[in-house]
């Protein structure tokens, strides 16, 4: 997992629905700006994609148009203030990672989102982490900190 500073600005939320996780999702999205990289860290099924939608949503993009870019690589909403990437790193090795042109994304002025980001090598310094564990069936803990590397 990435590293986080002892000084980072670090906020945690427990959700007990998917609402919820979005609700939290969208908090978050009102404080970034263009160029944030938001690294995403949960077990499969933890509500990364829901906590995506919050992201979304909070940035005024339309919310029904988000889903998991597990087969897609990259989903691309640009309805809000901010155009959102939506990466899945899960089904590929860091070397296919490198030929995806993530720098490119983060360069582009948008928010870029990235789920599994352990198999992105040459993330970049700064960004936002946020870990989702999950405590139960619907229960969540979302800790999200700034990293330094």
């Amino acid at each position: 997992m990435t590293e986080v500073s002892k000084d980072s600005q670090v906020t945690e939320d427990v959700t007990t629905s998917e609402d919820e996780t979005m609700a939290a999702g969208a908090t978050l999205a009102q404080r970034l700006s263009a160029g944030d990289v938001l690294l995403l860290h949960g077990e499969l099924g933890a509500g990364k994609t829901a906590f995506v939608r919050g992201v979304a949503q909070g940035l005024g993009a339309r919310v029904d148009d988000v889903s998991s870019p597990t087969f897609t690589l990259i989903q691309e909403y640009d309805s809000g203030r901010l155009t959102l990437y939506h990466v899945d790193l899960y089904r590929l090795e860091p070397a296919e990672v490198d030929d995806l042109g993530l720098e490119e994304l983060v360069e582009s002025g948008g928010i870029v989102a990235i789920e599994w980001p352990d198999r992105w090598h040459r993330r970049p310094a700064e960004a936002v982490i946020v870990s989702i564990t999950t405590e139960g069936e619907d229960r969540r803990r979302i800790r999200t900190a700034y990293s330094t590397r």
